[in-house]
């Protein structure tokens, strides 16, 4: 136990530039496959010829591949540095890029969105997590995941601005007007500049994001044994994780539709849509490193819980139908309630792992073992999503989007109440 606690003082001793270069890396490899259709989502559909429910089904062969590789890719992180697994994660995933740019067939974007889902989660994920826990080391767990989730929803902003700026330079005629041939030249600049800078990215976290030798042989195994897999599966905060994850994710996945909702209901352009979307975007940062400061003060399991009951009662705001196209207000405000419980969730998830006693050295493979379950939105949310909203077009099929993060935030509340009852003395 003492050298478990030794080793996780020295943990302590990452520098500031490494969880800088974590931060710019975790939202990096999500810009192609994720970021960029969140931001410009009618943009998407237009550019591309599809409908909700396709852009729901590439997020389900993401999700499938995403799924087979968190089991494999977990023991790799804990038998590889994470800055060797995440460069050549980030390069992959930019090559990706280049195909998108080429506008392909829906079938080669499904194709695109599996090998996305490889270059992302097999590579990326786990090490991602495992790197953050290092910097957290024991007394800064909230602030580290916190920084991590705050700091990739700004850097998801800035690429989301930097995308809106670029498109609107090469739309030569009235936004409203722009022909689908003058949205795909645009719209090809912000995949191009994007990938070039998801390569540049890599390079810097190879280069740079380096740990004291004997820290990085500390953190790495040199095999994982059955017995190891089967010790974390026991620990009940693995389970619980399970559940918690998995319910935040499908608020984090709701999220996706607040640019269409600003378009569908309150008739906004195609422009002022990714507006929202990005505004979004920037809520993220302030809301991740405030909850993380706050959580190392007091208790992460306890925030945790006050976070699903948060995004519950905003979920009620949109769900029963009160935001109209004249409330622009009640909007905003509804939508910064949303999203300050959606992104607390998510920050603080991976941050109760300390204080659910999982060991640090095994922490890739269990963060592999809770993303199994976790992450099945990846499968299930962007059709449902997608089925709702064809299905009622208009303001119903959102009431009903959100009466469905309603329900995942009340599951994920009593998951996160009995972790803080189960793990809180330490």
């Amino acid at each position: 136990m003492d050298s478990h606690k030794k080793s996780m003082s020295e943990h302590q001793k990452a520098p500031w530039y490494y969880l800088f270069l974590l931060i710019l890396a975790g939202e990096s490899v999500f810009i192609l496959p994720f970021v960029l259709a969140r931001v410009f989502r009618p943009t998407v559909l237009d550019v591309f010829g599809l409908d909700n429910i396709q852009i729901g089904f590439m997020g389900s062969v993401y999700g499938i591949v995403a799924l087979l590789s968190y089991p494999f890719g977990g023991p790799l992180a804990d038998k590889f540095p994470p800055r060797k697994l995440i460069a050549v994660a980030l390069w992959l995933t930019a090559l990706g890029g280049l195909v998108y740019a080429t506008f392909p067939s829906y079938l080669v974007l499904k194709i695109l969105y599996g090998y996305w889902g490889f270059t992302t989660i097999f590579l990326f994920w786990a090490a991602m997590i495992k790197a953050t826990r290092v910097w957290g080391g024991t007394s800064s767990q909230g602030k580290a995941f916190g920084f991590l989730d705050g700091g990739r929803g700004l850097v998801g902003a800035l690429f989301g601005a930097m995308g809106v700026l670029i498109f609107s330079i090469f739309i030569t005629s009235e936004i409203a007007k722009a022909t689908i041939v003058e949205s795909r030249v645009a719209f090809r600049y912000v995949i191009l500049v994007s990938s070039g800078i998801v390569v540049l990215v890599g390079i810097f976290v190879w280069f740079f994001m380096r740990l004291d030798k004997k820290l990085e042989q500390s953190i790495i195994l040199d095999k994982i044994t059955v017995s190891q897999i089967k010790k974390v599966m026991r620990l009940p905060a693995v389970g619980l994780l399970m559940v918690i994850i998995l319910c935040a994710y499908v608020g984090y996945k709701i999220t996706d539709v607040f640019s269409l909702y600003a378009q569908d209901v309150m008739q906004y352009n195609q422009v002022k849509s990714a507006q929202v979307g990005t505004f979004l975007l920037f809520i993220r940062p302030v809301i991740g490193v405030g909850i993380g400061i706050l959580a190392d003060r007091s208790q992460t399991t306890y925030w945790l819980v006050v976070s699903f009951v948060i995004s519950f009662f905003g979920a009620l705001l949109f769900a029963t139908g009160i935001i109209t196209a004249s409330a622009t207000v009640l909007f905003f405000i509804s939508i910064l309630i949303v999203a300050t419980g959606v992104y607390a969730a998510r920050s603080l998830y991976f941050a109760v792992m300390e204080r659910g006693q999982i060991p640090l050295e095994l922490t890739g493979t269990a963060v592999g073992l809770i993303s199994l379950i976790g992450y099945t939105p990846d499968i299930f949310a962007g059709p449902t999503m997608g089925y709702l909203l064809e299905n009622s077009p208009g303001t119903v099929g959102h009431q009903h989007v959100f009466w469905m993060l309603a329900v995942f935030s009340l599951i994920g509340g009593i998951a996160a109440w009995f972790y803080f009852r189960l793990y809180r003395k330490k």
